[in-house]
């Protein structure tokens, strides 16, 4: 089970779907300031990153009602094909071990789905969650989602998947980097904890989980 915005993608894919938004003008150029000082927060080192995701989830949500879901469409696979290799290197190669292996491989993001789909089929995922956006008959997006609290808690995703799937968790790799990831993590035989923030990081030093830090071409495993 794999977190995907900031664990394989080396960015967020909600975060590129709304500048792609803005530069078609599907959304205005004023979405830019709903998060502007969160992200020069973030980027001057005087703001946490998810500060800046929650700045860019408002400014997704307050813009996405009754956007054409044609237009979504077009600037999600748009923001797939520019940014499908933009992956760090050591979840890459530890998605394609994995899948030699044969292991079932699960993707969770609380992006919206239809971007994460493609991006995560492309790198061989079985299955794939993600935020399930609601639109009207004219296929108007509503700015609603569907099963918000399933989505939430990555921890009743697995639960689910295993019991559906009929698989199990022996041997079982889960691989996160925020808080929201703890509940999936404590739950598999081998949690891996890449590029962690500072939340996390303290859990795996208690739970005595793996930590792994990628920076520029060096793989630093921390325990």
């Amino acid at each position: 089970m794999f977190d995907i915005d900031g664990t394989i993608f080396r960015s967020s894919l909600l975060i590129e779907v709304v500048e792609e938004m803005i530069r078609r003008g599907v959304f205005p150029e004023t979405a830019h300031r709903q998060y502007f000082r969160e992200k020069n927060n973030w980027q001057n080192r005087a703001g946490g990153y998810e500060d800046y995701i929650m700045g860019v989830v408002r400014a997704f949500g307050r813009n996405i009602k009754g956007v054409r879901f044609r237009d979504f469409q077009r600037a999600s696979r748009a923001v797939v094909r520019a940014n499908k290799d933009r992956v760090y290197s050591y979840t890459r190669d530890l998605v394609r071990e994995l899948k030699n292996k044969n292991y079932y491989l699960l993707a969770i993001s609380h992006s919206p789905k239809y971007i994460v789909h493609d991006f995560a089929l492309n790198l061989g995922f079985d299955k794939v969650y993600g935020r399930i956006l609601e639109w009207d008959e004219k296929k108007i997006l509503t700015g609603n989602t569907y099963y918000e609290d399933l989505i939430m808690d990555k921890s009743k995703i697995l639960k689910r998947v295993i019991e559906k799937e009929a698989l199990t968790l022996k041997d079982s790799v889960g691989v996160g980097d925020t808080e929201s990831d703890i509940a999936f993590l404590k739950m598999v035989d081998k949690p891996i904890c890449f590029n962690p923030n500072s939340v996390l990081y303290r859990a795996a030093k208690r739970n005595g989980w793996q930590v792994v830090v990628e920076r520029k071409d060096v793989v630093y495993k921390l325990n």
